[in-house]
């Protein structure tokens, strides 16, 4: 793991900021300003366009998955972790397997060395990536007493992930805690467990991804202008909830069918997207029209003007095993102990697949900042199968869609459906 400016880094593969509806949307008169949010130059190597639209691409079809079959609850997932936890999986996939994850992480002609190097370019270019921000991000490799990787997936998973790597008796109660107490670090305590000892003894091999996000806004809320306020639920009904409200510039767009808010961090590289659907409108029907294919449009669309904002302060967790989205994505064959082909994994290859995906997120949003963790287990094994520019006033009180977002490289660290700030699981 890297240091630059405050910022720690292990090797990590982002992808593209979340993209918004643009169906029949009006473009936007701009007053003379640029386009776009506005941020200090960063250097960095270039990160390859390719592995950015994979990574949009991926991310939406999965957040949209997963929100789909949790429609009432809040859905706050980090494609950052998922995707960097299967991409240090891929390394260890041959065959139809292989070709399976490729197609699910939409890599199209990418291959497995571009797609290492596009990652270890793009984490590079994160390493400096704001002041007043905080992004911490590890990955691990855990092998079983008895198991061991094979010398070119751990060689890889090194260079390109700064994996770090480890061997545990898998039954032992103690090695549960010592991997949850690794991910706990990792993400600044806000995610205590991501295995238990039950689970881990049916493994043979674990690789993990934790990350850890914490930013101080560039203007924060003032606490004493928060007051209790209605948030609408999904099924109308209010409920009060502290609401922080703050007036200023902002980068900030009324479309058609939406409203949505820019809130930088530190330096403005890194920031909270809000996605607020109008009252006549819904967040099912503004995540489910979401396409990659549609951000980069409705950014130049952003024009910054005088305003007010009023956002709930609030904390969730979120949990999910991912195996039922990822196989929906076309990863099936990776969980099929009758098909998997995980040969370059382990130095002495058998009859290994994945037997599950696990994620797990928390997001606190107060007057200060945001700070938002995320961990993704991938557990290996061979036992049995398991608007106009005039003032605006955005009132955030009806479900909404967030995401914490690195402009400079259309790199998103986490998204979110947020249906009630107030339930905490």
């Amino acid at each position: 793991m890297r240091a630059a400016s405050g910022v720690q880094f292990a090797a990590t593969v982002f992808f593209a900021v979340v993209p918004l509806l643009v169906t029949g949307c009006n473009p936007r008169t701009h007053s003379g300003l640029p386009p776009g949010p506005r941020f200090l130059p960063r250097s960095g190597p270039k990160v390859d366009a390719r592995l950015v639209t994979a990574n949009t691409a991926f991310g939406l079809k999965l957040f949209e998955q997963l929100r789909g079959k949790q429609p009432k609850d809040n859905v706050f997932i980090s494609p950052a972790s998922v995707v960097l936890a299967l991409a240090m999986t891929y390394n260890g996939a041959a065959g139809d397997t292989q070709q399976a994850m490729a197609k699910t992480l939409e890599l199209g002609a990418m291959t497995p060395a571009d797609v290492n190097a596009a990652n270890r370019a793009l984490t590079d270019n994160l390493g400096n990536s704001d002041i007043g921000a905080t992004l911490t991000i590890a990955d691990s490799l855990w092998a079983n007493k008895g198991d061991e990787f094979s010398d070119t997936f751990v060689a890889t998973n090194k260079r390109f992930y700064d994996a770090e790597l480890a061997t545990l008796d898998f039954h032992d109660p103690r090695s549960a805690q010592t991997i949850n107490d690794w991910t706990s670090k990792k993400t600044g305590g806000k995610i205590p467990q991501i295995v238990d000892s039950e689970q881990l003894g049916g493994w043979d091999f674990v690789l993990i991804n934790a990350v850890y996000f914490s930013g101080q806004w560039l203007h924060e809320f003032d606490p004493s202008k928060t007051k209790d306020m209605p948030f609408t639920l999904l099924d109308g009904s209010p409920k009060q909830l502290p609401m922080m409200t703050r007036s200023g510039k902002y980068m900030h767009l009324k479309a058609e069918g939406f409203e949505a808010i820019r809130l930088p961090y530190g330096d403005q590289g890194l920031a909270m997207y809000v996605f607020l659907p109008d009252k006549n409108s819904s967040l099912a029907a503004f995540c489910g029209a979401l396409t990659a294919q549609q951000w980069d449009a409705r950014l130049k669309q952003f024009d910054e003007g005088e305003g007010s904002i009023t956002l709930p302060r609030f904390r969730i967790e979120y949990a999910a095993t991912l195996n039922a989205a990822l196989t929906a994505l076309g990863m099936g064959i990776a969980f099929d102990p009758h098909r998997a082909d995980f040969g370059p994994l382990e130095k002495q290859p058998g009859a290994l697949w994945i037997d599950e995906v696990l994620h797990k997120t928390v997001l606190e949003v107060d007057e200060k900042g945001t700070r938002a963790a995320a961990a993704t287990a991938v557990s290996l094994t061979k036992g049995a199968m398991k608007a106009p520019s005039a003032p605006f006033n955005m009132v955030v009180d009806r479900p909404f869609l967030c995401a914490i977002c690195d402009d400079q490289t259309k790199a998103i660290l986490f998204v979110g459906a947020i249906v009630d700030p107030g339930k905490m699981g």
